[in-house]
């Protein structure tokens, strides 16, 4: 008796412990460009550069990049913040860590940086 008892608290415990840990990773985004070419120079992971930027605007990830940017080489986060229409772009340092910028952006400003990216006038 004594020893079931034991081993469904161990099992309880367990459980509580795999849903905690479950809950504190941060899905995988929609979109994620991460060139091994950048990846190399980078100090901080894309782990820890995701976790920063969802502390900062917490919500869910839509797409994440890593990009030279004004000659910095940063993480790019666009994220939907929880409760909101508009994305937020979180921008995190690949050196150091710190938030580099935070922006929001709507359906126009994603099509003109869209545009930009593909190179298109």
């Amino acid at each position: 008796m004594k020893i079931t008892l034991m081993r469904s608290i161990a099992a309880g415990i367990l459980a509580v412990g795999l849903c905690a840990a479950a809950a504190a990773q941060a899905p995988t985004p929609l979109k994620s460009k991460i060139p091994a070419a950048l990846k190399k120079d980078a100090r901080i992971s894309v782990d820890e550069a995701r976790a920063s930027a969802l502390k900062k605007v917490p919500g869910q990830i839509q797409e994440e990049e890593l990009e030279k940017e004004n000659g910095k080489l940063v993480y790019s986060f666009d994220i939907r913040a929880t409760g909101q229409k508009d994305i937020t772009e979180v921008q995190v340092s690949a050196t150091d860590g710190s938030i580099v910028s935070v922006e929001k952006e709507n359906a126009a400003s994603e099509a003109r940086e869209k545009k930009q990216d593909s190179g298109k006038p």
